[in-house]
């Protein structure tokens, strides 16, 4: 991928915030990051992940993306949610132990107390753009960020269909996001994570970049390879977009942590790759006419040996 001139602001990054959450087993808590100079700034709310590790699945994962991000112009707000290991919940605590409808509703939560954080982060006063708010997530997090985008499921506890589409935001990035359910998942998967099985994306209108890597199987949680993780672009209607990785596994080149272990694929030039596709193309959907988006989609396939490509409905 050939370089692109991106000019670079210096990060701020607080944590921990701590918003109060009545009904929650535990008060939310979330880390900010934003860049120290700059105004009318957009907002990415990033859902983490379910990996291995015992604290990148928390705010103080994937920093490779949450810096370049707020480097280049978005407050990153990134939440703990009661899934993750760090919080060493009793496991027959409701909604154990993937917590798939509170992870969704601690991204409204924020929404509703962006006044809170800008008092607990003074240097934000006046600074967010609260009309334009973006969901990224990885993996588990990318199932969180599609319910948000307006997917949907059917509960399996009461049969009702789970809407919890949030308008308030506007354009969506799902890295390394599950697909339908079905046939498509593995039968341990459908027996004990039955909330996947009715996973339908034929509401989710909302602009997104869907990210895959073309060797993450996931044997897992589906049987049907690396395609599975394509779903949420060709089972959604457009406007959507498609960054296929080559070579990429589940860790997109080590996204969720600088160096950490559990990244089976780490290489720099593919979390360079993501970092700034996905930045450019929140910045068109933010920023329209914006030649950022084009910019970086003619960098990823420039040169003898491209590291994926992009399509677009």
């Amino acid at each position: 991928m050939s370089e692109i001139n991106l000019g670079e602001t210096p990060v701020l990054s607080v944590s921990p915030i701590t918003l109060p959450s009545p009904g929650r087993p535990v008060d939310l808590q979330l880390r900010v990051s934003a860049p120290t100079a700059g105004g009318d700034l957009p907002l990415v709310l990033l859902s983490h992940g379910q990996g291995h590790s015992n604290n990148l699945s928390s705010l103080n994962g994937y920093a490779p993306v949450v810096n370049f991000w707020a480097a280049h112009g978005f407050v990153v707000i990134q939440p703990t949610h009661l899934s993750s290991s760090t919080l060493k919940l009793a496991p027959n605590t409701p909604g154990a132990p993937m917590y798939w409808r509170s992870r969704a509703e601690d991204m409204t939560r924020i929404l509703d107390q962006l006044d809170v954080l800008e008092s607990a982060v003074p240097q934000l006063a006046g600074r967010l753009d609260r009309g334009k708010v973006a969901v990224a997530g990885h993996s588990m997090g990318g199932h969180t960020a599609s319910l948000l985008l307006g997917a949907r499921l059917t509960d399996p506890d009461d049969g009702t269909e789970v809407n919890l589409a949030e308008p308030r935001i506007t354009a969506g990035v799902l890295l390394a996001a599950p697909g339908r359910g079905g046939d498509a998942l593995t039968e341990f998967v459908a027996q004990n994570y039955s909330f996947f099985a009715t996973t339908d994306f034929a509401k989710m209108t909302t602009p997104t970049l869907v990210v895959a890597g073309d060797q993450d199987a996931s044997a897992h949680l589906t049987v049907n390879g690396p395609d599975w993780h394509t779903d949420p672009y060709f089972l959604a209607p457009g406007p959507k977009s498609l960054l296929t990785l080559f070579d990429a596994e589940h860790g997109l080149g080590g996204i969720s942590g600088y160096d950490v272990a559990e990244t089976t694929d780490e290489n720099p030039a593919r979390v360079a790759a993501v970092q700034r596709l996905t930045w450019a193309y929140l910045r068109s959907q933010f920023f329209p006419g914006d030649s950022a988006w084009q910019a970086a989609q003619d960098a990823l396939t420039a040169g003898a040996d491209p590291l994926g490509r992009v399509e677009t409905k």
